[in-house]
């Protein structure tokens, strides 16, 4: 039985905490910090209005008299003027701003260089002309100078250390980070799940009991000698409750509990993923007693050499490789339990499964009818429910759903009566969630009256055929409304679970899918595009029969399926036998199909009225329940 999701069943509250203070957009500070930065080298660059002139021209001012004072660091000479001087001359004709060099205006500030073969007499004609000349060390050097030079370098290291700091208080340890673990830990201030809390997986949780009792009294088992396995691996379909197992242990032992997805190891740096299990571990082992718990852990524990990497040094592997490195490391007398989950334990790595690490395997099945009554009355504790409703019909009603899917049909029922302003939910309201899972929700289309016809007739051979063949699951509901993709549906509600199906189920099974098809070319005279849902699933039935199942008296009791194919595309499949069996299979699939379609031809041409009446019936109340099929077929009372 399956237990919904750690976020399903009794959601987590985290203890109410100051609202944190609104700091500004970092692209905000970044913007000022360089408009300052860029304001001070304004500052330190010496006049603004400054213009640069050629040597030349320096010396035409000085002829001309219009220099009052020159100052000169190394060749560079910078001065003064009596008047004022433009330049370019003829910035102002025909030439643009950016061919006249971006500096045309007129200043009594200049600047030059003295070319190295300048002529060595021109201190001798400044002196001539009272220029007042003066000079410092090229190579003087200031705080400011210094600022210019490594400002912007400096605004860069302090942007990037301000980036990562904000990264590490976000919780991913920042750029120096990388290789910390990213495990959440659950902590005291938040609500814990118990094995109260999960229902439909007793025989998983009668496993893990001896984990929970072992981490609340370790010296229970240590004074004769022994040791907790180091390593326990859920395994199960999605949604069937594993993540939840795992926290109420962690929630009945009382211990830390790291939780985290395998696929939060790997990043593009290489080794990063290697240093986060360290780090993982390092952190087990200073809160130990405690749990780790690593879901889907077939993303990291694929076997090595499988897949399109080359090589073996790929990140995944040498994630994998660190796992195996650290389950060998610690002693199980250290309290720390490691918990995984996967839904694919046929793909991971044999490494991984060999006693001493994951010692344990427990399969968490999908929950029998009890189970999912239990898993009903965990959702719906704060749900109002009408008196009429049973869980234990609505149990019956949904065969095959896990614990993620009841969840979902309780939270589907409960929207549905709160938009209708229900007091409580009632029994119409689950049934309307139970197809609006199934097919999805009604779509309102107009269908003229020649398709409804039809589709009433397909629906219509499809019941009847599960009311006249022996071994049918019995019809639950039959319906001509239009939802997801599908213009009518068959409900057909086993009567109980079941673990294996005998051949007289599956050829009913196929001879009720063809149903449809059958009846629409018995009363039109030709078939439509409307089987081909259960044109496919025929196909797949008879194949299992044929392939897996040895149900074909020609090729006997032999399976040709290999069992590495398991789960694998059909692009990386082989075939494990020759082109003669092949032939031979397909043709045994076209017999077990060709012989239940005459089955189905058969049985309603003979009972034709019937499945007129029927058709009626839809075509007049559009959804029918059991007793109303039955009666409308002229039917008596299934006999229970």
């Amino acid at each position: 039985m399956i237990e919904p999701r750690e976020t399903d069943a009794t959601p987590t509250r985290r203890a109410p905490q100051a609202s944190p203070r609104r700091r500004q957009p970092w692209w905000v500070l970044m913007l000022f910090a360089l408009a300052g930065n860029y304001l001070l080298l304004r500052a330190c660059s010496g006049p603004e209005d400054a213009i640069t002139i050629p040597y030349t021209v320096f010396k035409e001012q000085i002829q001309a008299d219009n220099v009052v004072s020159v100052t000169g660091a190394g060749d560079a000479i910078r001065g003064q003027l009596k008047a004022e001087l433009r330049y370019p001359p003829d910035a102002g004709g025909d030439r643009s701003w950016f061919e006249i060099g971006g500096r045309a205006h007129t200043s009594k500030q200049f600047q030059t260089r003295r070319p190295s073969f300048a002529d060595p007499g021109l201190e001798a004609l400044l002196a001539a002309r009272g220029v007042v000349i003066e000079a410092t060390d090229e190579h003087e050097s200031s705080w400011f100078g210094v600022l210019i030079g490594f400002g912007p370098t400096l605004l860069l290291i302090g942007a990037f250390v301000w980036l990562s700091r904000r990264a590490a208080e976000a919780g991913s340890g920042g750029v120096f980070g990388l290789g910390k673990s990213r495990a959440r830990r659950y902590s005291e201030t938040e609500k814990k799940v118990s094995f109260a809390d999960v229902a439909g997986i007793d025989e998983a949780k009668a496993e893990l009991v001896e984990i929970v009792d072992f981490l609340k009294h370790p010296q229970k088992y240590q004074r004769l000698g022994g040791m907790m396995p180091k390593g326990v691996l859920l395994v199960g379909a999605p949604g069937t409750g594993k993540t939840l197992l795992a926290r109420a242990i962690a929630g009945e032992a009382g211990v830390p509990f790291l939780s985290l997805s395998a696929s939060e190891f790997i990043e593009m740096i290489v080794g990063v993923g290697a240093a986060r299990v360290r780090d993982l571990f390092k952190e087990a082992r200073q809160v130990a007693p405690s749990i780790i718990f690593i879901d889907e852990l077939d993303a990291i524990g694929r076997s090595r050499g499988s897949g399109a990497a080359l090589g073996g040094h790929d990140e995944r592997e040498q994630t994998l490789n660190q796992i195996l490195t650290e389950m060998d490391g610690f002693d199980s007398r250290e309290g720390i339990v490691v918990l995984a989950a996967t839904n694919r334990p046929d793909v991971l790595d044999a490494a991984l499964l060999r006693p001493g690490r994951f010692d344990r395997r427990i399969v968490v099945q999908h929950p029998d009818r009890p189970g999912r009554a239990a898993i009903l009355k965990v959702h719906t504790r704060n749900v109002p429910l009408a008196p009429e409703v049973s869980l234990e019909r609505l149990a019956a009603e949904t065969p095959g759903l896990v614990g993620a899917d009841l969840r979902n049909l309780v939270n589907e029922a409960a929207l549905l009566a709160a938009r209708q302003g229900a007091a409580a939910v009632g029994p119409e309201h689950f049934a309307e969630a139970i197809q609006k899972i199934t097919l999805g929700p009604v779509r309102h289309v107009l269908l003229n009256p020649a398709d409804r016809e039809r589709t009433a007739y397909h629906e219509a051979g499809h019941a009847l055929l599960a009311l006249l063949v022996a071994g049918s699951d019995p019809v639950h509901r039959v319906s001509i409304v239009p939802r997801g993709m599908a213009l009518g549906a068959t409900y057909q509600m086993p009567s109980d679970d079941r673990s294996s199906h005998g051949e007289d189920y599956l050829r009913a099974r196929i001879t009720g899918a063809l149903g449809g098809r059958a009846a629409e070319q018995l009363i039109y005279g030709v078939v439509t595009t409307g089987a081909e849902n259960d044109l496919q699933q025929v196909t797949e039935i008879a194949r299992r029969m044929v392939l897996r199942w040895g149900m074909s008296a020609k090729l006997g009791p032999i399976s040709f399926v290999a069992a590495a194919d398991e789960g694998l595309p059909p692009a990386f499949q082989h075939q494990p036998y020759s082109e003669a069996t092949s032939e031979l299979i397909d043709s045994e699939v076209r017999r077990i199909v060709e012989e239940c379609h005459a089955e189905a031809d058969r049985l309603l041409a003979e009972h034709r009225p019937k499945l007129e009446s029927l058709a009626r019936a839809l075509l007049e109340h559009e959804s029918l329940d059991e007793q109303e099929v039955r009666a409308a077929a002229g039917l008596g009372a299934r006999v229970a």
